[in-house]
């Protein structure tokens, strides 16, 4: 119960990362990606300082970390740049589906009941509705038929891989004795983060921040790209990955929500129904069930 709770406030932390990313809209994506990550590494400091033998971990496990936070968010941030932000954004909340349906490959023991398919089936389709219902197809039907398209979901979908290898290993790792500190997440975010402003530096162009830019990246870096990275770790340790998967479907709803607070749209009946998917396959999901 404690680790669907963790699960659940990463996931409440997520859920303002697209508000957020509106108010930041005119920050270069590497930019705000590098500002975000390396504050967020903050929060692991006062640990490191009195321990720390905290930041020393395998090599592998420093490459997954530090691969998973800067490749999953170039995946993204480029995906976006090229196709659809709605069929993208929906692409990529194909990890939680994956979680759920890949985890008997990577945890020993571990089986998909008939339960699970049905909840992931039903999360994915309320993920699903909470994106297209909200968003604007307009742009998908009218964009010029070309390579960058496909390739915007090709990245999206990598993405997506990404977070589901990161989850699984994660827990592969805590049940073989081979985990990491949850500490060491800072460490991950620090160097993927100083990663992303080398790209800014090469790739983007300069420029300005305000003092309220820094205010929304400090909140970002210490919420969405830096809290509920060390929560999600100490789900995962202590959780069923395939239940935190399903419940991983809330993250979409959530964002949704909150974005139409935010733009002062109104509520729609494909969030409504959206609602009614996601919540019932958390439910449905997180029945207790042997392994």
């Amino acid at each position: 119960m404690k680790a669907n709770l963790y699960a659940l406030a990463a996931i409440g932390l997520w859920a303002s990362l697209a508000a957020l990313g509106v108010a930041l809209k005119h920050v270069p994506p590497f930019l705000l990606t590098g500002i975000a990550l390396c504050a967020g590494s903050v929060l692991a400091w006062p640990y490191v300082l009195k321990k720390p033998q905290l930041w020393s971990v395998r090599p592998s496990t420093l490459a997954l970390g530090v691969c998973t936070l800067f490749g999953y968010h170039f995946f993204l941030f480029m995906g976006l740049r090229l196709a659809s932000a709605v069929e993208v954004n929906l692409v990529n909340y194909l990890w939680p589906l994956l979680i759920v349906v890949l985890s008997p490959l990577y945890l020993a023991g571990v089986k998909l009941r008939g339960v699970h398919l049905v909840a992931a089936t039903l999360g994915f389709s309320g993920a699903a509705l909470a994106i297209l219902g909200g968003g604007d197809l307009d742009t998908a039907r009218t964009a010029k038929a070309s390579w960058e398209p496909l390739a915007g979901y090709l990245l999206a979908l990598a993405s997506a891989f990404i977070w589901a290898n990161y989850s699984l290993q994660t827990k592969r790792g805590e049940l073989n004795k081979r985990g990491f500190p949850s500490a060491a997440i800072g460490l991950f975010g620090l160097l993927s983060g100083l990663a992303s402003l080398l790209c800014h530096v090469a790739l983007e162009p300069s420029v300005s921040l305000s003092q309220q830019d820094w205010l929304l990246l400090l909140i970002l870096g210490l919420g969405p790209l830096g809290a509920a990275f060390f929560l999600w770790d100490k789900a995962l340790k202590a959780g069923d990955v395939r239940q935190i998967g399903l419940l991983s479907y809330l993250t979409p709803l959530a964002s949704t929500t909150l974005l139409l607070l935010v733009t002062g749209r109104s509520l729609t009946w494909h969030t409504a129904l959206a609602a009614a998917l996601i919540i019932g396959a958390a439910l449905l999901g997180t029945r207790k069930s042997r392994a």
